[in-house]
């Protein structure tokens, strides 16, 4: 990733930059190596513990290696440092994830709504809210979600969500296919 090897240059000529930190965590989190991104952002801690985003990204770390309890502190702490941050929309989407992870259907939606109303025009947001009212038996309101979803990324199906899973950790995996169950439910198309 080009990104990343950026980062490690950045990181040669000054180890103590918190944001080339926090970055090369969150890199890391999104490629499957959550115990590193995890490091990485605790280091960015460490150097600048009001970094907001480092504690959102460990929080959506913890998620995607089934340890999805721990990830609303970490977001609940991002969001008393910035609740303002232009990353709100997407924090609040790690909590909604852990809490269907969790079985927290109800929770979830909630986070999933304040998702959207900080931004709307997030496709994923309506689509895992679609989710969390489908797993509820909600499903007119969970159609509707799903439609909206697809207004916004018509392209969007179960596989290319599939697809895109940011761990093999097999936690994240089976609980991901629950996901993917209330997706079905809502009209979300299979791909």
């Amino acid at each position: 990733m080009a990104a990343e090897t950026i980062l490690i240059k950045v990181l040669s000529v000054a180890p103590d930059h918190p944001m080339a930190h926090h970055l090369l965590g969150s890199a890391q989190i999104l490629t499957n190596r959550a115990a590193q991104g995890i490091t990485e952002c605790e280091r960015a801690l460490a150097l600048d513990r009001n970094l907001a985003g480092a504690h959102a990204q460990i929080g959506l770390a913890k998620y995607s290696i089934g340890q999805g309890e721990e990830t609303e502190a970490h977001v609940q702490e991002a969001l008393r440092l910035s609740p303002r941050d232009g990353s709100v929309a997407a924090w609040t989407i790690y909590v909604g994830l852990a809490k269907l992870q969790g079985n927290a259907d109800e929770a979830a939606v909630t986070w999933f709504r304040r998702s959207i109303e900080v931004n709307r025009n997030i496709p994923l947001a309506h689509f895992f809210l679609a989710a969390a009212l489908a797993l509820l038996s909600r499903l007119g309101e969970a159609r509707a979600a799903a439609l909206t979803g697809l207004a916004l990324d018509p392209s969007f199906t179960i596989r290319r969500f599939r697809i895109n899973a940011s761990s093999d950790n097999p936690t994240y995996l089976g609980r991901r296919e629950r996901i993917c169950d209330g997706m079905r439910l809502a009209g979300v198309p299979e791909g």
